[in-house]
């Protein structure tokens, strides 16, 4: 074996092992949450903030599947209003006030431009935007407002000005999804609870036909441990219908998942301070193009799949209807050339009465208990992340029969949290007050790629203090390479994974094996 072959001891004890060790130690838990994305997290915080005993599994990574593959807004869905969902969005705003309040470290107010090319389109959405600064209530966070058409182009320089008559301007707030879950992990952590990624539940403990723990894997090392705990919540998203066949094989799914495709370009196509809302395109969609992390987000679509998969791929058709809808609002408009990254994420939305549309399903929350007592928790949306873990775990503490404690997260700060600094560049400020710490590390000031904001030490950190194991978990969601560059991350991946077998302690043929599999997850987010 060559020298460059041996493994480099771990700088440190990381904390992932330390989680392993505390999972796999013989007591009974309060709370066993299954899945890492959003509604798993914000249920164990919930627990956690309680004084109850959590432990969270997740088979892969801390929002691996759809709570890293959303449009960046936590909002109060202006679609769903235009529904007649207004409970649904007064949730939503008023969780949106106590996130901005909670995280001011990753959310923050923007501006979203509805430009008017017919003479009654600005008075019929100033209408209904009215009534969405309304149902806000004190947590609003701007007064919509009628704007002219040279404000409207003063705020995106690149709108088509041919016919324009102006615009309404109302406000949301936008976020960065993966580093919202690192941080709720994070905040988990502070507050005496235990997750574990890679590591996947692989079956159901029971005792008398009662649900009562899980058996999972720890992916590393391929060993299998039981856990026990007096109530158990399936989190897993899309994936909800998996773990309740664990319990009941010929159960009928609960969900009628939907994809939604992105694409990612130059902020050049959309400069400016404000985003773009298509408040309905050809297929009865709102479609967004939203400045993030100095690129620009333009998406969704809605298309009904038959499976779900952890990867999930953009179809042609629905990259062409996205480009398509942009150009008809932008001047220049992107083309499949300009387009950096290209993702896809699925809805994990409840099943409706045959033949009901994907997009006009509901995006409300659903909690199911079996008859063996596993909670099914599923729908919902990042923005009420928080509230789908209050109600959860009000459920879960009736069942268990654990002593009533009162929710304390509507005035949770979050880890980090801090006033963003107009001093830092963007992709500081989503470590809040971390970011100091960070920039203590070795190759604080060395760029992983000319391309990309994302330095050495940030990679570092990912491995001591935010359980990052592979070079997918660090690209993908600790720094966000892979939905800002796909190629320029494949680029990266080298260096990145020999940081990672330095801290971890991995030899040349780990290395390698990473950049071949991040590469080759990489190439599906380049369109060809």
């Amino acid at each position: 074996m060559t020298t460059q072959d041996q493994p480099t001891q771990p700088r440190i004890t990381d904390p992932r092992t330390a989680a392993l060790r505390a999972a796999t130690t013989d007591q009974t838990w309060d709370l066993l949450v299954i899945g890492g994305g959003a509604s798993g997290l914000g249920t164990a915080v919930e627990a956690a903030t309680r004084g109850y005993r959590v432990l969270l599994l997740e088979s892969h990574d801390y929002a691996k599947g759809t709570s890293s593959r959303s449009t960046k807004l936590v909002h109060g869905g202006v679609r769903y209003l235009a529904q007649g969902n207004v409970s649904l969005v007064r949730e939503a705003l008023h969780e949106r006030g106590l996130l901005k309040n909670n995280a001011p470290h990753l959310v923050h107010d923007l501006g979203f431009l509805i430009a008017a090319y017919k003479w009654w389109a600005a008075p019929f959405y100033g209408i209904g935007l009215k009534m969405y600064d309304l149902l806000a209530g004190k947590l609003n966070l701007k007064a919509s407002r009628y704007v002219s058409s040279t404000q409207a182009l003063q705020r995106a320089p690149t709108l088509k000005k041919q016919a324009l008559k102006g615009g309404i301007l109302y406000f949301d707030g936008q976020f960065d999804d993966a580093r919202l879950a690192v941080t709720l992990l994070r905040t988990l952590e502070d507050h005496g609870g235990v997750a574990l990624n890679h590591a996947p539940v692989v079956g159901l403990l029971r005792d008398g036909g009662r649900i009562t723990g899980a058996r999972f894997r720890d992916a590393e090392t391929g060993q299998e441990h039981a856990v026990k705990a007096r109530a158990v919540v399936n989190a897993t998203g899309v994936f909800v219908d998996d773990v309740r066949r664990m319990e009941n094989p010929s159960v009928k799914p609960m969900l009628s998942p939907s994809q939604g495709v992105h694409v990612v370009v130059d902020r050049r196509f959309l400069p400016g301070d404000s985003a773009l809302m298509v408040p309905r395109t050809d297929d009865g969609r709102v479609l967004f193009a939203v400045p993030w992390h100095d690129h620009v987000v333009i998406g969704t679509t809605d298309t009904p799949v038959p499976d779900t998969t952890l990867e999930p791929r953009a179809l042609p058709e629905e990259v062409e209807f996205i480009l398509k809808t942009a150009a008809q609002y932008l001047d220049p408009a992107p083309t499949r050339a300009d387009v950096r990254s290209v993702y896809a994420g699925l809805r994990p939305l409840v099943k409706a009465a045959e033949g009901t549309d994907t997009k006009s399903l509901s995006r409300d929350h659903v909690i199911r208990i079996s008859d063996g007592g596993l909670i099914t928790l599923t729908g919902g949306k990042w923005t009420t992340y928080r509230r789908m873990g209050e109600d959860t775990v009000n459920r879960a503490a009736a069942q268990a029969g654990l002593p009533a404690r009162l929710s304390l997260t509507s005035g949770l700060k979050l880890h980090g949290a801090a006033a963003p600094s107009t001093h830092q560049a963007d992709h500081w400020q989503v470590y809040g007050t971390d970011a100091a710490h960070i920039q203590a590390l070795p190759g604080a000031d060395t760029l992983l790629h000319p391309e990309l904001p994302y330095t050495e030490a940030e990679v570092r950190w990912a491995v001591r203090a935010e359980q990052a194991r592979t070079a997918e978990d660090v690209l993908s969601r600790r720094l966000r390479a892979l939905l800002l560059n796909a190629r320029a991350s494949i680029q990266a991946a080298p260096r990145v994974a020999a940081i990672l077998a330095e801290e971890l302690g991995r030899d040349a043929a780990w290395q390698d094996a990473q950049v071949q599999a991040y590469t080759e997850l990489a190439n599906g987010y380049i369109l060809n």
